[in-house]
Order: structure tokens, then sequence, then C-alpha cells
């Protein structure tokens, strides 16, 4: 079983442009998501997928030498997502972006275990924890089926909605997070100067605490 975890990363941002290199607490964004997978303790590879477009060469050229990169479809991400996995020969693909720093690691174990034991195709942990902290996982075959049928603009754009839309033809799992984790209302997600700013102050506290579901929820 080969594992990977493919983040989702591009420069181009209507609302804050740059976003997955801007500067958090001295390190950019994309990095505070590598640093924590860094905690995983799964056998995992681990991939940066981005476009060929040529404001994301700044994105490849940060990743040489830290991670491996993949570059694909700018705007067809599923295209880019399914191409990725192929390449890299997953059979597994846990799904993350590069504006959310604050994903759950403890979680993200929890849902691969989870998502292997019962052999789902498809686990998410959305819903209950705070936006921007959850993560989720394909199996190659899911995420096959997606790019093969799912042809609508949003199915595209958004690797996870084909399988969303058609749930009887899927074995979905859904990770019960504990009650500490849970406030969906709250915005960690980084994707605004509001949520960036937010992500800045949560940094600077320089707490244990603040890179943990929990802190980050008392802190805001």
């Amino acid at each position: 079983m080969s594992l990977g975890i493919i983040i989702q990363a591009r420069m181009g941002s209507t609302r804050l442009p740059g976003k997955v290199l801007k500067p958090i607490a001295g390190k950019a964004l994309l990095d505070h998501v590598l640093g924590r997978l860094e905690g995983l303790g799964r056998d995992a590879r681990v991939v940066v997928a981005t476009s060929l477009g040529e404001p994301d060469d700044l994105i490849a050229a940060h990743c040489r030498g830290r991670v491996s990169c993949f570059r694909g479809s700018e705007l067809d991400v599923l295209e880019r997502y399914f191409r990725c996995a192929e390449e890299y020969g997953f059979d597994q693909v846990v799904r993350l972006t590069a504006d959310n720093p604050f994903t759950d690691i403890a979680e993200l174990g929890r849902l691969i275990d989870l998502h292997l034991a019962a052999g789902y195709d498809y686990s998410h942990a959305f819903g209950m924890m705070p936006l921007g902290v959850g993560a989720e996982i394909f199996t190659m075959d899911a995420l096959a089926l997606s790019h093969r049928e799912g042809h609508a603009p949003n199915h595209r754009e958004h690797v996870n909605e084909f399988i969303q839309e058609n749930p009887l033809r899927f074995r979905i799992g859904v990770l019960d997070v504990p009650s500490a984790k849970r406030a969906p209302q709250l915005r960690l997600t980084v994707d605004t100067p509001e949520d960036f700013a937010r992500a800045c102050r949560l940094a600077e506290l320089a707490t244990p605490g603040w890179q943990t579901t929990e802190g980050a929820i008392a802190a805001c």
C-alpha cells in the first residue's frame, strides 16, 4: 500500500495573492503545513501539487530541496491531483491545501487509520472542527472515478465534490472528533487578509498550545 499526501498550492488568489508563501512567524505558510506533517508518524510520501503557470515557478523553487513538487493543470485541480497520484503510484491519497496551517495532525492520523481499517473509498474529518483543520483521504479508485466521470466545473475545481454529490456510489467514512475540538463556527483557514492576520496572531502567542486545535480554539 502506497500512501501519498498531496498538498494543493498555487500563488493565484483573488482575495490574498501569493498567500501560500506569505510568512507567518518567520516561516512561509506552506512550510507550516509541511512542518506539521513531520509529526504524523505514518509512512507517507508528501508532494506539493502546483500548476504549470509562471507565477507558480516560485512554489516549485521553494519546494526544491524541501519536498517533492508536481506541476499540472492550473484550473482543473482534479486533473492535477489525479495525475500527481498516478505519477507517484499512490493507492491512497490524503488531500491537504497549503492555506490550512492548522491541520490537526492527531486527527489526520486517526482519519487515516479509520479509512484503512474500514476499507472506505473516501473519508473526511469535516463539519465538526474549525474550518481549515480537517482533512480527507481517497482511494486511488475513487479519485480515478471522480476524474473519469466528474465533468461539471465544480467537480474539476474541487477534488471532492463528485464524491459528495454521489454518496451512494462510494463507501464514505466520517471521523468522530473529540468534543474539545468541535467548533465548526470558527475559521482557521487562510483565505483573506483577515484570516492571515488571525493566523499571525495565533503564531505570535508562542505558547505550546497554539499549534493544537484546542489551543487555537481557546485563543480565538
